[in-house]
Parts: C-alpha cells; structure tokens; sequence
C-alpha cells in the first residue's frame, strides 16, 4: 500500500507541475541499462568507440536497444573528451530530443551536450541536422566545444556565422550537424531562393532541426519575419519633414497607441505641419506623398528610441534586437523607415532597398521533416509550441534540487523610488562579496543605472548592445566573489554564470556567502522571460537568490494596464507593500502576453497562404534552375535560332534561364509588395462588415494566378530585345539586373485589427477637421 500511495503521488506531481509534459517513464527504465555498458565501453580504444558507434549507421531505427548504445555511447565519449560524465538527466534529455519533443532542462543541467547526443543518433541514422541557436556566438561555441565528442562517434560537425565565405559556408552545411543561428540559416535559404545556377546553392535539403534556447527561437524571434532586400538607389530622406515633425509634442500634436505601435497626428497637429510645409493640405489628392512623408517621420520619431530600439555608432543607425539585447547586424527598417531615423538622428541616408524574399520561423522550422528542441521555458509557452509547430513539451527533473530562493517582488510608486531602492539593495548585497547580475530592459537603462552605480562608489560591469562581443568574458566573470554585472536581455544571452568566476577559483567563498543574487530592474513584458532572468541563479543545485523590482509606471504597466486601482498607497520611501499593486502588475503581464500571442497568430494567419504560394513558385523556380525547362519554354520565340548559333547551345540554355529567374524573382518581389499594401489597408473591409482576412485571401489568389504566365511572357520580351554582341550577351543592358547587395529588414507585425483601429482614428480625425 506505501508503495502504491507513493506512485500515485508521484504521478500527481506530475500532473501538477508538468503541463502538457510527456510521459518519461519509459526512457527512465532505460537508464540501468546504460549504465551497465560503461565498464565494457570504457575498456575500448577510441578508434574502437569509433567503430562501435558506426555500427549503428546499419540499424534501420533507434528502438531501445539503440537508444540504450547510442547513451552508452555517448556518455563514454564525453567522459573522454571533455571529461563530463552525462548525468542520467542529461541522456532523459537526449532520448526526449530522439523522440521529437521539445526537453526542458534547466539553467546549467547540460542542455548543449544532450542536444550533441542527440544530433549524432540522428546523424548515425543518415539524416542531416541543423542545431539551430539563437545567435552566431552560442553556435560557433557549441559547434566547437562538441566537436571532440562528436569526432570520437564519427560524425562530422560545422557551424556557420555571419563571417563565412559561400565556399566556407557550403563546407559547413555539407557536415552531417551544422550550428548556426536560425537568422543565418534562415538568410541562407533565402539566399539559395535567388541563385541562378544549381551549383551555387549552398544548403542541401532539410532534414532534421534541433532547436536551442527553443522558446526564444520558436516564439520571442517568430514575431520577426526574415525578410531579404536588395539594394535600389540611396534612399532620399525628407529632412524637411523630420525637422518639422522634431517639434511636435505627444498629446498636443500627435497621439500613440497604448501598445506604442501607431502613431498618428491631432487636427492641431495636421495644422502646425500643414502651416510649415508651406499650406499644402496633406489629405488631399496633391498632399498624399507629404502625408506619407509625415506618418512616416512620425514613426521614427515617436514609436523609436535611441538605445532602446537602435544605436548610434561610427555614424550609422544600428538596431537592436529587443528578444536578445544585440545589435542586429545588417538588419534595417523596411518603406523608408531607415531613412527617416537616419534623418532624424541626423547621419548620412543608407542604400533604399526592395523586398526580394521573406519567411516567418514558423515556415522556416516547417521545412523540416523532424523537428525537435530544448529550452529552460518550454512549458510556460507549451501551447504555443503545440498550436503553431506541434511539439510537445517534455520536462526533464534537475539533476539537483533547486535551492535558489525566489524573493517577493519590490514594488514602488515611480520609477525613481525604484532605481533608488535598486542601488540601495546592490550596495547591501555587495558589501557582503556576493556578486550581483541585474537584468536591464534597454541599453538607456543600463546605462543610467550604471551611472548611479559609479557615484555611489559601486563599479560595475555592463553588457549591452554596444559592447556584446565581450559577452562571454563578462559573462565568464559575472559569478566572482564581488561582482556586480548590469546586463540587457539576459534572458537571451544562453550562458551560464559559474560561482567563483570563470576559473571556479572562489566558488565555495561565493557559496557560503548565498551565491548569485539576480535582481530584475522590471517584471518583463512575459512571464517566461522573468523566469530565464531568475534561471541564471541556482544552477546545478547552486545556493542564489532573486528579487525583481517593479514600478506602477513602468512600460509594462502603462501600456497594458494604465488604470490603476484606486487606495493604492506607497510608504515614505515609495515603496507599495498593498497586495493589489502586485495583482495589477501580473494582470498587465497577462495582457501583454496576451498581445504577442496574438500578434504571433496573426503572422500565421497572413503569411499561410504566402508560404503555400511560396513553395508553389519554389517549385517551378526549382525546376527552371536545375532543368532545361526556360529553354523549352523560350524555344519557339523570336531570336532564340540566333541566340543559339552565336554563343552556343549550353550558354543559350543559361541565358534563358537566368531571363526567366530573374522574372520570376522579380515578379514575387514584386507580388509581395503587393500583399503588403493590401495587408496595410485590408481592415478598412472591416467597414463594410467583410473578414479581413478572407477579403486578403480573395485578392490575393487571383493575382499570384498572373505570375506564371506573366513571367514567359516579360522573358519573351527579354529575350526579343538581348544585346548579342561580339563578347557574348549582355543581359544587364536589357534590364535582367540583380541587386548588388543585400540586407534583412526587421519587421514588427502589428496586432490583429490595430490597423483598423488606427485608420478609423484618422477618420475620425479628418472627418472632425473638414467639418470644422
């Protein structure tokens, strides 16, 4: 009966505190078996090992007995090559990655080496794998520090980053695991979408996906999509414009959102502007341009902020990528939105570009046959991972308890009572030599603490955009006795901070002091990401501790839930100890959950039937590049005959080709933009009582129709016009040009029906001038 009670509460607790978990009790009664094959691997040479894990490319599948020797395996390889033991947690990890789950381990349990593992038992089954990381340093890193293990099990590993040649990059997609960051990889692809002969492409198919840091990469970057320009002309900004606008005032001449993603003007604002464009009305016919001149100006200079949405540095605009706290590089805004920061921040104007290509992550992961991922936060967004990408979240036990105590919030009346309370509790903790990890929201606000930090004689360490390659040292040092390290985003750093610092060197000192001490400047806009700030603390059993402190004036509150309730009283030092400040606090937390979901559903919503038009095109482009199928097609037309005779059959065959590539890519640049304006304007057909969105799929249907055809026809055309001169054909003089650089815009979509919100605000605004 004892026994029987205490399964049924273990079953319990799961039930508890596994939310959409899968069941691991069937690899768990592997584990004995595993272990019982350790005295027999370790007694193996390493070429041995070597041979012995090649035996399983013969197996047909990993059942368990595989799974039993691929553990086994992999455990001794380990041990030999980095000298780590995988704990038994570690190989639950690893079959739950074999099985197609999504694992979650937490901060410092093992994850990278139970995802190599699982990496080699797919790559020993033939398949091809991309571990795909939230940025290029955890890539490279991971690719490199697994690679003695992956070479004892015969498999062969590379890593691609933002530094790789297309030779270099091709070598490493060629290994049988390849790291890389899911923008790289992804960029990769949409690389491959433009080249116009076979042998340039650079990726080979899909296969296999295992994804780090799973939740940042499945939801914090799915908001993203990766879009591909090229380069136009240099863009033109109206400097006019950003001057005028530059004096407008919030609540006077313009007024925002309350999720801060529109902007538009008052009546008093359309007046001052129209007075100081010399009285041009801009919402007349003649006045359009300036119109969207304005409402563009207006974005940048109301919604963007220096160091919180971009840098200035070495006079170029810079953004930041807000799920990871880093410059993102070759990143820009998209409809002359770069153009307009840049004039208002007063540098020089950049290239203007054109879309060429585009994919959410959603589409991205989906080209994958087996998909797969790991994450300390998987549960809380369990029903996302489901929704949108069908995994399901495996929750694999610590290998230790955790100990790290999670302290009450601190709540205060303003953001001054609270960066006070925050210096106070850095200069008390720090007096006793623990170290110290904040976690800042934006790099403005790590630097203003920073400075307050210095003048009460506390010296710290700051990690944010403006300094990110120095990442892993910080980080490396963030655990030493007396440290004090202030840091954007760290929730998005993928690091563990070692007590003792990098060398370990004083880690029991550290330990009997109480370990790491987190403090959170601002509860984050998820309650995932508190959880991944609280994470850094307590890993592997680690004493620590945690403590967020919150404002009923911080961004968090104001832009989701700025009603506060009334009595809600604060002591002489500003801080609120009323239970209902932190129920009014969560309930603006849920509601800013509740917009990125909805904002992530209507990404899906669009770009599905995008992506089903996409593969569609993929496919003829796919066979116009690896076939002669643009020669058949142009065959019968005018100057083919002479095309053929003067520069020979196979050359003729490549300039047909590349004429019908560069229409069809032309012409999906082209219908993409169109999507976009129809995006833009399609909630008006919310006026007329009609679903947006199936008003979206009638457009759009019907003109991707007109692609095909219209591209024969425009490659016709080419084709009758080419210049044959004595050196060849010049297709650039007949128009097939290609840009001459590329880039990656990031852009925000906005939440469901905001657009119509805000157009019915225009409206009415309009609608009250012309009366008045």
């Amino acid at each position: 009966m004892p026994a029987l009670i205490s399964r049924m509460g273990k079953r319990l607790r799961k039930l508890i505190e596994r939310p959409g978990s899968v069941e691991l009790t069937k690899y768990e009664a592997l584990l004995p078996d595993i272990e019982a094959l350790e005295p027999e691997l370790e007694a193996l040479s390493d070429a041995e090992l070597t041979e012995r894990a090649g035996k399983l490319r013969l197996e047909a599948e990993l059942g368990d007995s595989q799974l039993v020797e691929l553990c086994a395996l992999g455990r001794e390889a380990a041990r030999r090559a980095l000298d780590e033991r995988a704990f038994d947690v570690q190989l639950l990890g690893t079959m739950g990655l074999l099985s197609g789950h999504v694992v979650q381990m937490q901060t410092g349990e093992g994850k990278t080496l139970a995802g190599a593992l699982a990496a080699a038992g797919y790559a020993l089954q033939g398949k091809r794998v991309h571990v795909i990381s939230v940025n290029d340093y955890l890539a490279r890193r991971d690719g490199e520090w697994m690679k003695p293990v992956y070479d004892l099990l015969g498999v062969t590993v590379g890593w691609v980053d933002g530094s790789l040649t297309r030779e270099e990059r091709r070598a490493a997609y060629d290994a049988e695991v390849t790291y890389g960051a899911v923008s790289e990889i992804g960029f990769d692809m949409l690389r491959d979408r433009l080249v116009t002969r076979a042998e340039d492409v650079v990726q080979p198919a899909p296969e296999v996906a295992i994804i780090d840091e799973a939740d940042s990469v499945l939801v914090d970057e799915a908001r993203v999509p990766l879009v591909m320009a090229g380069s136009v002309d240099q863009a033109v900004a109206d400097t006019e414009v950003a001057n005028v606008v530059r004096r407008l005032r919030l609540g006077l001449h313009y007024e925002t959102d309350t999720d801060g993603r529109n902007a538009w003007l008052t009546t008093a604002g359309a007046s001052v502007v129209e007075k100081a464009l010399g009285g041009v009305d801009l919402y007349s016919e003649s006045g359009s341009e300036r119109l969207a001149a304005v409402n563009v100006a207006l974005h940048a200079h109301a919604l963007l902020t220096r160091d919180v949405d971009y840098l200035v540095r070495d006079g170029k605009v810079e953004l930041i990528n807000a799920s990871r706290g880093r410059v993102a590089e070759l990143q820009r805004w998209p409809d002359g939105l770069q153009a307009a920061v840049e004039a208002k921040e007063q540098v020089a104007p950049t290239d203007r570009g054109e879309i060429l290509d585009s994919i959410t992550v959603q589409a991205l992961i989906a080209r994958y046959p087996q998909v797969a991922g790991m994450t300390g936060t998987a549960v809380a967004v369990a029903e996302q991972l489901r929704e949108f990408y069908q995994l399901e979240v495996a929750v694999i036990p610590p290998n230790k308890p955790n100990v790290r105590e999670d302290l009450d919030d601190r709540i205060f009346a303003s953001p001054s009572h609270k960066l006070r309370a925050i210096v106070k509790e850095i200069r008390e903790v720090h007096e006793t030599g623990r170290p110290i990890l904040v976690g800042t929201q934006d790099v403005a606000e790590s630097e203003e603490l920073a400075e307050k930090l210095a003048k009460a004689d506390l010296p710290c360490v700051v990690l944010n955009a403006r300094n990110d390659a120095e990442e892993a040292a910080i980080i490396a040092e963030a655990g030493k006795f007396g440290a004090i390290t202030v840091s954007t985003q760290m929730a998005g750093r993928g690091t563990d901070i070692r007590l003792g610092g990098a060398d370990g060197k004083d880690r029991e000192r550290v330990a009997e002091l109480g370990g790491l001490h987190v403090i959170g400047t601002a509860r984050y806009p998820s309650s995932r990401l508190d959880g991944q700030l609280r994470g850094r603390s307590g890993r592997q059993g680690d004493p620590g501790s945690a403590v967020f402190f919150a404002s009923l004036n911080d961004e968090l509150v104001t832009s989701n839930a700025p009603d506060v309730p009334d009595g809600i009283d604060a002591d002489d030092s500003g801080e609120i100890t009323d239970p209902a400040a932190k129920r009014h606090i969560d309930h603006a937390q849920r509601v800013a959950e509740g917009v990125d979901l909805e904002i992530h559903r209507n990404t899906w919503r669009y770009t599905r039937l995008i992506e089903h038009q996409r593969r569609e095109l993929l496919e003829y482009r796919d066979e116009l590049l690896r076939t002669d199928a643009a020669a058949e097609a142009l065959s019968g037309e005018k100057r083919y005959d002479e095309l053929t005779e003067k520069v020979g059959e196979e050359k003729a065959k490549q300039v047909c080709r590349e004429i019908m590539l560069y229409h069809l890519d032309q012409m999906w640049s082209d219908h993409l933009a169109f999507l976009t304006d129809v995006r833009e304007s399609i909630h008006l057909r919310a006026l007329a009582r009609e679903t947006p969105l199936d008003e979206f799929h009638r457009i759009a249907i019907p003109e991707f129709r007109k692609i095909v055809p219209a591209i024969k026809e425009r490659s016709a055309e080419t084709l009758a016009d080419v210049e044959i001169g004595d050196d060849g054909i010049d297709l650039a003089a007949s128009g097939v040009r290609r840009a001459s650089s590329t880039w990656t815009y990031l852009v925000h979509d906005a939440p469901f029906d905001a657009g119509f919100e805000e157009t019915l605000r225009q409206v009415r605004s309009l609608l009250r001038r012309k009366k008045n």
